[in-house]
């Protein structure tokens, strides 16, 4: 059966700065896609499992309590996630941190403030809009 909704992959926000968020937020769901949000990695968490369609994690590296690079690194050790993408948006990306994320897998590198039109692009290529029919 298929859905006559046009909406796209749901993706989760990860980042300490709710107004960033927010803004984020609204931006990709104007491009159809749907966004949960969460301010820590122990929220990021529980909303992975609250909705396990989740297709996409976009987390913000600095926050109080955990890094972005822990939300990745307990990511990859999860069996059922290991795969997720993980895109990471960071106003201050040092060098250790870079190779971190190599390790980890990280699909993309985003610097701080967002550079909106350049990630809907990476979005659009990963989740094209019209698949072909199967």
């Amino acid at each position: 059966m298929s859905h006559p909704s046009s909406l796209r992959q749901q993706i989760l926000l990860v980042d300490d700065e709710e107004d960033a968020l927010v803004e984020l937020a609204e931006s990709l769901e104007n491009e159809g896609f749907v966004c949960f949000t969460s301010t820590s990695v122990t929220f990021a968490l529980q909303e992975l499992t609250l909705h396990p369609d989740i297709a996409l994690v976009i987390t913000d590296l600095r926050m109080p309590e955990e890094s972005g690079i822990s939300l990745i690194k307990r990511l990859r050790e999860h069996t059922s996630r290991s795969h997720l993408p993980v895109i990471v948006m960071s106003g201050h990306a040092e060098m250790d941190d870079v190779s971190d994320m190599l390790r980890l897998q990280v699909l993309d590198l985003f610097r701080k403030p967002i550079y909106l039109v350049r990630l809907i692009d990476t979005l659009n290529s990963l989740f094209p809009l019209s698949t072909p029919g199967r």
